[in-house]
C-alpha cells in the first residue's frame, strides 16, 4: 500500500508518498518456477536420502546376519549345556572400516547369558521376522552406550545331546558406516539436482530477457516519440501473446487521437464563430458610448441584447457539439437507457415556442398517431428536448407569416412482430431544402444561401448528432401536405417500452 511520508524541509512539512515498488515480470515468472522446482527438489532429495538408507541398511543388515551365521556355527553342546566360543577373529572378517563398533550376545535355550556382551538391549516384543532371508532373523534399531545402533536377532534351532529349544543369537553395530553412505548419497543428490534445477532457472531467466526485448525496444520507441506522435504501435515484432496488450493500447490512443481532433475542432469552431460575434458587440458598444440621444442609444443597446442572445446560443449550441462528441464513440453512438417521454417533451417543447409562433401568425401543432400516443423510449431527455427544440425553431424561422409548422409523433409496427417503432416528424410551410442540398445542410456552420437571419449552422448537425447517440435515423424530405421541409427521424425497432 501507499505510504506517506512526512519531512521538514525549510520549516515547511512536505509530504511525500511512497508509491508501491513495481513486481517485474520476469521476477514474477523465475518466482513461480523456482518455488515448485524447490519443492520438487527437496521431495527428490528426501525420496532419494530415504533410497539410500534402505539400501545402506539391506546391505549391512546382510553383513549381520553373516556374522550371527558365524557365530551359530560356534554353538556346541557339552554334558548337557549350551556352549559357545566366539574369537574375535571370527568377527573380524565383517568389520569393514574403523568407524564402526560390532556388539554380539548370545543368550541359551532359557535365555540365560552364554556369552558377549550381558548388556546388550533384548529385542522389543513383536518386532517382525525379516522376510528377505531364509533364517528366523529380526532386525530392530534401539540405542547402546549413548550410540545408535542396529541389532540382527537370529534363533538358532538345536536338537542334539537331549537337547531341543533354541539359541538367540544377537549382533549389533553402531550406524556410522549406514550413515556415511547415506549422507554421500544426499550430497550426490543435492550437488547433482540442485546444479540441474538452478541451471534450468538461468537457462529459463536468460530466454525470458530475450523474449522481452522486442517489448523493451517498443518502450524505448514509444519514449523517443514527440508527445503529439499518436500512432499506432507496431505489431511486427510483438509475439503473439503480447498483440491483444498491444492493439488495446493502439485503439485506447486512437480514441485519444479522436478526443484530441475533436477538441481541436471545437477550438478552431469557437475561434471562428465566437470573433465576428464578438466584434460586432464591441462596435456596437463603441457605438453606444459616442451616442448621446437617449432613443439612438436604446437602439444600439437593444442591438446589443439581440447579438449578445445569438451569441450565448452560438456558444451553448458548440458546448453541446463538443459534450456529444465526448461522449460517443468512434461509431458515434453513446449509451442512453433511461426512459423518456417523448411526447411530453414535444408538449413542453410547442408551448415554450408559443408565442414566438403567434408572433408571425404561424399555426404550430402537435400530432399524435394513433391520439393517445404516449411515446416512451430510451434516451437522454435533455439531448433529445435540444433536438425537438432545434427542428421546431428551424421550422418557426424559415417559415413565412401566416404559414403551418407540425410536429408529429406517430408509432409504427413491424409486419408480423410485436416490435414498434417511433417516428418523429416535422412539417412546415417554408421554401424546404433543394434536394441537391439535403445531405450538405447537416454540416456544421453551413447555411443556404437563402436562409433566414438568425441562424448559426449548427442546429441540423446537432440533431444529426444527437440521432446518432440514440442509433436513431435522419431523412429531409419535400412535405407531401405543406408542400416546405419534412424531416423525419426514425428511432430503432424496439419492444414496447412502459414508463418507470
Amino acid at each position: 500500500m501507499a505510504r506517506v511520508r512526512r519531512e521538514a524541509h525549510g520549516g515547511v512539512m512536505r509530504r511525500t508518498r511512497w508509491l508501491p515498488a513495481r513486481r517485474s515480470l520476469l521476477g514474477q515468472f523465475l518466482l513461480w518456477l523456482l518455488l515448485p522446482l524447490v519443492v520438487l527438489w527437496a521431495v527428490n532429495v528426501a525420496l532419494d536420502y530415504r533410497s539410500g538408507r534402505e539400501a545402506a541398511n539391506i546391505a549391512y543388515d546382510r553383513t549381520l546376519l553373516a556374522s550371527a551365521r558365524i557365530i551359530a556355527d560356534q554353538l556346541e553342546v557339552h554334558d548337557g549345556k549350551v556352549a559357545v566360543t566366539v574369537p574375535y577373529v571370527a568377527l573380524d572378517t565383517f568389520e569393514y572400516d574403523n568407524r564402526g563398533r560390532l556388539y554380539y550376545r548370545v543368550s541359551g535355550l532359557s535365555g540365560e547369558y552364554l556369552s558377549g556382551y550381558d548388556d546388550l538391549p533384548d529385542m522389543p516384543a513383536g518386532t517382525p521376522r525379516s522376510d528377505l532371508y531364509p533364517a528366523l532373523v529380526h532386525f530392530h534399531d534401539a540405542v547402546y552406550r549413548a550410540q545408535p545402533i542396529r541389532v540382527a536377532t537370529l534363533f538358532q534351532p538345536v536338537n542334539e545331546g537331549g537337547l531341543q529349544g533354541m539359541v538367540k543369537i544377537q549382533v549389533a553395530e553402531t550406524l556410522e558406516a549406514r550413515e556415511a553412505i547415506a549422507g554421500m548419497v544426499l550430497r550426490q543428490t543435492l550437488w547433482g539436482q540442485g546444479l540441474l534445477v538452478f541451471s534450468a532457472v538461468g537457462f529459463v531467466a536468460l530466454a525470458l530477457v530475450n523474449m522481452l526485448r522486442p517489448l523493451r525496444r517498443l518502450s524505448r520507441e514509444v519514449a523517443a516519440r514527440e508527445p503529439a506522435d499518436l500512432s499506432p504501435l507496431p505489431l511486427d515484432e510483438v509475439h503473439r501473446e503480447i498483440v491483444p496488450l498491444v492493439a488495446a493500447i493502439n485503439q485506447h490512443t486512437g480514441r485519444l487521437e479522436q478526443l484530441l481532433a475533436r477538441q481541436q475542432r471545437f477550438a478552431a469552431d469557437a475561434s471562428h464563430q465566437l470573433r465576428t460575434p464578438l466584434a460586432v458587440l464591441t462596435t456596437q458598444a463603441e457605438h453606444a458610448l459616442r451616442e448621446n440621444d437617449p432613443a439612438l442609444l436604446r437602439e444600439c443597446l437593444e442591438d446589443m441584447r439581440r447579438t449578445l442572445g445569438h451569441t450565448t446560443r452560438l456558444t451553448n449550441q458548440l458546448l453541446l457539439l463538443a459534450r456529444l462528441d465526448a461522449a460517443s464513440d468512434p461509431a458515434g453512438t453513446a449509451r442512453h437507457d433511461d426512459p423518456v417521454a417523448l411526447t411530453r417533451l414535444a408538449e413542453r417543447v410547442c408551448v415554450a415556442r408559443l408565442k414566438e409562433a403567434r408572433g408571425k401568425g404561424l399555426d404550430l401543432g402537435l400530432e399524435r398517431e394513433p391520439p393517445d400516443l404516449d411515446a416512451i423510449l430510451p434516451g437522454n431527455e435533455v439531448l433529445l428536448e435540444e433536438l425537438l427544440a432545434n427542428l421546431v425553431d428551424n421550422a418557426i424561422r424559415h417559415t413565412p407569416e401566416g404559414g403551418t409548422v407540425t410536429l408529429r409523433l406517430r408509432q409504427e409496427t413491424r409486419p408480423g412482430s410485436r416490435r414498434t417503432r417511433l417516428v418523429l416528424e416535422v412539417e412546415d410551410s417554408g421554401p424546404g431544402i433543394p434536394a441537391a442540398q439535403r445531405q450538405v445542410v447537416f454540416e456544421r456552420f453551413h447555411q443556404l444561401p437563402d436562409a433566414a437571419p438568425g441562424g448559426s449552422g449548427l442546429g441540423l448537425a446537432i440533431v444529426r448528432d444527437i440521432c446518432r447517440a440514440h442509433r436513431a435515423g435522419i431523412e429531409l424530405a419535400g412535405s407531401p401536405h405543406l408542400s416546405g421541409l419534412l424531416v423525419r427521424i426514425s428511432f430503432p425497432w424496439r419492444k414496447p417500452v412502459r414508463p418507470a
